[in-house]
């Protein structure tokens, strides 16, 4: 290939000539971050999503009756951090602050929160739905409903504070545990298929006799065990099918430690192809067809003590579908690449291929399915909450202060901001759903 001719530039000062760089290198992430900073909007409400999350981590200290920090009888305290203390077991309460009514009491100085309620407080002078812009009965500006106040007296804003945290908290753990099904059933079946797992005989024909009697031993002689455990609380219900399922696993331990002897047997030292995907495919549109809410509906009216950890378990034990999907999508089509083949080629097994180098290329769908799983989950919550249904009464919530709306239909502020509030996060996390659908198409990347 013939050279260009130099320029008289070059010819008289050869050093100084200037040499374009080469393009920047950007990895898959960064490219996929740099294309999501493009849309505006996904921006915004992805930052609107972080402020969410630090209200909800910093709801005590921002509407709370206990000062932040305060010097009472020649002490200081922090009450706060205190009762996390307390709660937690690692500390009591002092003797002369134990019961004590925190907005009485005669500080030395005292550093308040932005708002000196908490939700559950009644302020009986402001009781029967007392407006933010009516006159109300307090000491000073300090102690202002800024949001009204409901039918019994108890702070708008607090509650609103508060409720962000439960709502934030119904969509990080159900979306947590559906992530963990989902990830688990639909890797399997999208990178084993219909003919890539192989099981011997021998382990086939034991693990069918023994998963009935396994099952039967570890559920259906401890039902009662764990309807008595559900009746009471959701936490003795966990333990007690944890252990269940412990058991469970014991018995099919127990059962496949005799497949040597078996293995012995032409007959059955040979291997069988299991269809993982046909299978998981059938479970999965039979999940699709339960409907969340009624079973939620269902399991409420078993349980005598309602829990939020229930609503939890039950949205993510149902929301897992679409992950499985994704994913199940994403490794059909990469379990045939290169260094996959590559990998197989080298000696790995198959389950070390699958963790180590296909499952992790195939998670960015499932941050889109995250995203839209969340504001699912925050709806579902609220409506619960709306409609009284497997939320303690107890428990405020954005629903449940929209449900308060409906006995007073002049308190228009108990339907505007816990509305606007379930409206726009919800919103946000589509928005930001849509945001990473396009930053992770292929075709948008240039």
């Amino acid at each position: 290939m013939r050279k260009l001719p130099l320029t008289p530039h070059e010819v008289l000062f050869p050093g100084l000539v200037e040499t374009s760089p080469p393009p920047p290198a950007y990895s898959y992430w960064k490219t996929v971050a740099r294309q999501f900073r493009k849309n505006r909007l996904a921006v915004w409400s992805l930052r609107f999503i972080i402020i969410l999350i630090l209200v909800a981590l910093l709801a005590d200290f921002l509407a709370n009756e206990k000062p932040i920090l305060c010097k009472y009888e020649g002490k200081i305290y922090s009450p706060v951090f205190r009762e996390y203390a307390v709660d937690l077991g690692l500390s009591q309460w002092p003797r002369e602050l134990l019961n004590a009514e925190w907005n009485k009491l005669r500080y030395d100085w005292v550093i308040r929160p932005v708002i000196p309620y908490l939700p559950q407080n009644l302020d009986l002078l402001n009781e029967h739905g007392v407006s933010p812009l009516s006159h109300q009965v307090v000491k000073s500006i300090r102690w202002r409903h800024w949001l009204g106040t409901d039918e019994l007296g108890r702070d708008v804003f607090a509650g609103m504070l508060h409720g962000t945290r439960i709502a934030l908290s119904v969509g990080i753990v159900s979306m947590s545990l559906a992530l963990l099904i989902g990830l688990l059933l639909g890797s399997l079946a999208g990178f084993f298929g219909d003919e890539g797992l192989q099981i011997s005989r021998a382990r086939l024909v034991l693990n069918l006799l023994l998963i009935f009697p396994a099952f039967f031993y570890s559920f259906g002689t401890r039902g009662y065990a764990l309807h008595d455990a559900l009746a009471n609380s959701f936490s003795s219900f966990l333990l007690q099918l944890l252990f269940s399922c412990s058991l469970f696993g014991v018995f099919l331990a127990f059962g496949n430690g005799f497949v040597f002897v078996f293995k012995r047997i032409p007959y059955l030292r040979k291997k069988v192809k299991i269809p993982v995907d046909l299978l998981i495919s059938r479970f999965i549109e039979i999940m699709v067809s339960i409907p969340t809410l009624f079973l939620i509906i269902s399991v409420s009216a078993i349980v005598t003590k309602p829990s939020l950890f229930i609503v939890m378990g039950i949205i993510g034990l149902t929301g897992w579908t679409g992950i499985a999907r994704f994913v199940r999508a994403e490794l059909l089509r990469i379990r045939n690449l290169e260094y996959i083949e590559a990998a197989r080629a080298l000696g790995f097994r198959e389950f070390r291929i699958l963790v180590r180098h296909a499952l992790p290329n195939a998670l960015s769908p499932v941050l889109i399915a995250l995203a839209f799983g969340l504001a699912s989950a925050i709806l579902t919550e609220s409506l619960l909450s709306f409609l009284g249904i497997g939320v303690p009464a107890e428990t405020i919530t954005w629903g449940s202060m929209l449900s308060m709306a409906r006995q007073t239909p002049t308190a228009w502020w108990l339907a505007l901001f816990p509305g606007f509030a379930i409206f726009l996060t919800v919103t946000t996390y589509n928005l930001v759903g849509e945001g990473l659908t396009d930053a992770l198409d292929p075709r948008g990347k240039k």
